[in-house]
């Protein structure tokens, strides 16, 4: 579609000021239907979804008693089972005080051990591995250590250095407050307490979790639970499949709607323009140029009534407080609303160019 077709398409809509205008209506009205209905409800799924998820619908967390058997060389086994984005193991908790109040408020610290650091904020290079801590804001508040800088001893004896800051995800908030000491150089033999395992998806929950199950080894499985998100994440694709079911039929039936309108007011327009197209054709245009001119013309009304609707819903939900649906299906809706009125148009296109530019030019 080169430049001259899509300025003699403009200067035609400009030419039928009315039948545009309603074009362009119909179209915001469309984009404003599924907004304010379906991009609603998406906006409130995402919502309810993203709270779902942020209790942690794909974790699945392995407790195990200290002579349960299960040692730190079962990260290497976990390895291999695919669909986990995240893994960590972390031992007993240990006491631990301020080092420069020997009576102050005790914090439970654990030796952490994973190659996945970045998602805790700990940096993966140490000048000195495995002898520096990192505290959450909470444990620092109540270790007397705001600034981070300090040193903690535990109830066994050993003393470290507190460097840095700690960011605790939701599926980690159970151990808050929280002290870490990473241990990158573990022997593989020492006790775990708790193996927390992250899948990919909430589907994969299940699966991993059996897999996971079957690698543990420990030596007496009476000591070992195994919690998971199934049930949470089972819940979360109900709500995602009921809600999705209900956006997608009622854009549907808006859709066909508008569509079936816009091809009303195209083949009257195709009728009330057949002198018009007569000429066209006896002047040489072939029939393909007829149908680009007219989808063209659809396509230039249908870009600013999307523009126009789209901006015009999203300043609506802003100023009711609801949530907005996203990029994506505001992206999605305007390309399937071009789409529509594309199709919607092609049959009138169709009928225009094969008009025969005689009996057109008949018409008084």
């Amino acid at each position: 579609m080169n430049a001259g077709i899509i300025r003699e398409a403009a200067a035609s809509a400009r030419s039928q000021p009315v039948a545009s205008v309603v074009t362009v209506l119909m179209i915001v009205g469309m984009i404003l239907a599924v907004m304010l209905t379906t991009g609603r409800t998406v906006g409130a799924e995402q919502q309810v979804l993203g709270s779902i998820d942020s209790v942690g619908t794909r974790s699945i967390t392995v407790r195990a008693d200290s002579t349960a058997g299960i040692t730190t060389d079962v990260l290497d086994r976990i390895a291999h089972i695919e669909g986990i984005e995240w893994a960590a193991a972390f031992s007993a908790a240990v006491d631990a005080t301020n080092a420069a109040l020997s009576d102050g408020t005790r914090v439970p610290v654990r030796y952490l051990y994973t190659t996945q650091l970045d998602p805790l904020g700990i940096s993966g290079t140490s000048a000195l591995p495995g002898e520096l801590a990192w505290a959450s804001p909470m444990a620092q508040d109540r270790l007397g250590l705001p600034e981070t800088a300090g040193g903690i001893a535990l109830t066994n004896g050993a003393s470290y250095a507190v460097t840095g800051s700690l960011d605790v995800p939701d599926f980690l908030a159970r151990f808050e407050p929280a002290v870490f000491i990473p241990q990158p150089d573990a022997a593989g033999t020492e006790p775990v307490n708790i193996l927390v395992v992250i899948a990919e998806t909430p589907e994969l929950v299940a699966p991993v979790s059996e897999a996971v199950s079957s690698v543990l080894a420990p030596e007496d499985s009476s000591k070992v639970t195994i919690d998971t998100s199934e049930t949470l994440a089972q819940l979360r694709g109900l709500i995602q499949d009921q809600l999705g079911s209900f956006s997608r039929g009622l854009v549907l039936a808006l859709l066909g709607l508008t569509g079936g309108l816009v091809a009303i007011l195209l083949y009257g327009l195709v009728m009330m323009r057949r002198k018009d197209f007569g000429r066209r054709r006896a002047l040489g245009a072939t029939r393909s140029l007829i149908v680009t001119l007219l989808l063209a013309q659809t396509a230039i009304l249908a870009v600013i009534g999307i523009t126009i609707g789209t901006a015009a819903s999203t300043i609506i939900l802003r100023i009711s407080g609801d949530p907005l649906p996203g990029l994506a299906f505001m992206g999605a809706l305007g390309i399937l609303t071009l789409a529509t009125a594309m199709i919607a148009a092609a049959i009138p296109a169709i009928i225009a160019s094969r008009r025969e530019p005689i009996r057109e030019l008949r018409v008084p």
